[in-house]
């Protein structure tokens, strides 16, 4: 059982393209809650894609790095033999601009579907955990994230239909 000071090992080389796409860019690498660290680097991408294109390529950019993230993620398991190493965050890479799609990019848009994403990310309500269960290995990794931003872009469509 790892502890708060205990680190896990190192893992492969981020001058392997599936690493450094799997760890986003090291951000998972950082020590204390990956997962934080790779949505939070999720965040400047986004704004470029919604920038660039809009929600539209938001959307298309998610599908990509879903796709690229399987492959990063499988590769990633096979090369430190572990079934979710927690530096993988891809997975919160694509389900954290999942829950960003309809933000208008607003700091308290932003912020609100960051925890939204993340709380459902940590606590796993019905589905994601039996997503999870389901599919355990690196489709595993990435499927539940998926879920966990598509039930933080519902809230996000919810809060959107309500007048301000």
């Amino acid at each position: 059982m790892r502890g708060p000071t205990r680190r896990a090992p190192p893992g492969p080389p981020l001058t392997k393209p599936w690493a450094l796409l799997a760890t986003w860019f090291g951000s998972g690498r950082l020590p204390f809650a990956p997962g934080t660290w790779g949505s939070l680097a999720a965040l400047p991408f986004a704004a470029a894609l919604q920038w660039l294109g809009g929600p539209w390529l938001l959307v298309a950019a998610s599908v990509l790095v879903f796709l690229a993230g399987c492959w990063a993620s499988v590769e990633y398991v096979r090369a430190t033999g572990r079934k979710d190493p927690p530096e993988i965050v891809i997975d919160e890479v694509v389900g954290q601009w999942i829950a960003l799609i309809l933000s208008p990019f607003t700091l308290q848009e932003v912020a609100l579907a960051f925890v939204l994403f993340r709380s459902f990310d940590i606590v796993k309500p019905w589905p994601i955990r039996w997503i999870e269960r389901r599919w355990p290995g690196p489709l595993g990794v990435m499927l539940d994230d998926v879920a966990a931003g598509m039930m933080a872009l519902a809230i996000m469509a919810l809060v959107h239909l309500v007048p301000a």
